[in-house]
């Protein structure tokens, strides 16, 4: 099932699939769509991951689509946390090396590690994203309506950045425990690095995948709310090129 995307939208394609899986398959036949696209006759290809469980279907998914020489294409994460250990499970690299980027022969991975000194580590990102420009960005949205780890107290719908060190919120912090990536509260790292909401919105393409119940008031007001901080993710309605993808229970209409 599709869901036309109404006027307060502004340009996004809201696409409605009657399982988180079908929702999953549908994104990643998109992704590999513009994929083969940006590959044929030799061409090459620039992407950048979320990383969180919402986007396990959509990844799986990818991974069996054929026909893509995934050796020309670069990876990129869109965020990571500061001050866990390199082998935590939560850690977001660690996380798209076991979904996707060790299941793939992808051409290059460049993955945040801000264990050392994270103001240059992001300053580092700032170099590798600028050297081409980026083709597609896989994304979701966070209960907050985070953009990667934009949350409303610190995000900038302008930012000047284009990789940056932020504190994390409360609402941010819990629900990487309700996804069950950590035990408890004070268990998630209160710092991480962030790609900027201008940063993700330069990219040629974006593919937003948004299952579950707990995103649909962050979906709803995505597409209806003031295009605002309070809700960073009203900033997709400023890109020409987004397609949000939802399953029965995160679409606000159903």
């Amino acid at each position: 099932m599709t869901l036309s995307a109404s006027a307060p939208a502004g340009g996004i394609d809201v696409q409605v699939h009657p399982s988180r899986a079908a929702m999953g398959r549908a994104a990643a036949s998109v992704v590999a769509a513009k994929l083969r696209r940006l590959l044929q006759d030799g061409g090459s290809a620039r992407m950048i991951f979320a990383a969180a469980p919402s986007q396990a279907e959509m990844l799986d998914a990818l991974v069996a689509e054929p026909g893509i020489d995934w050796g020309r294409v670069t990876a990129f994460h869109m965020d990571e946390y500061i001050g866990l250990a390199p082998d935590a499970p939560a850690r977001f690299g660690l996380w798209l090396r076991r979904r996707l980027f060790d299941r793939l022969p992808l051409g290059a991975v460049h993955l945040i590690d801000p264990d050392e000194d994270p103001a240059a580590a992001a300053a580092d990102y700032v170099r590798a994203l600028a050297q081409a420009p980026i083709d597609i960005v896989c994304l979701g949205i966070g209960v907050n309506g985070h953009l990667a780890f934009n949350d409303p107290p610190v995000a900038d719908l302008d930012d000047p950045l284009d990789v940056k060190v932020v504190e994390l919120d409360a609402v941010c912090r819990q629900q990487q425990v309700d996804d069950g990536c950590f035990p408890g509260f004070d268990d998630v790292p209160t710092h991480a690095i962030t790609l900027t909401v201008p940063r993700l919105l330069r990219a040629d393409r974006l593919i937003c995948v948004v299952p579950g119940a707990a995103k649909r008031d962050a979906v709803r007001r995505t597409l209806h709310d003031p295009v605002g901080t309070a809700c960073p993710a009203t900033a997709l309605r400023r890109h020409p090129a987004v397609t949000l993808f939802l399953d029965p229970e995160s679409d606000p209409h159903g």
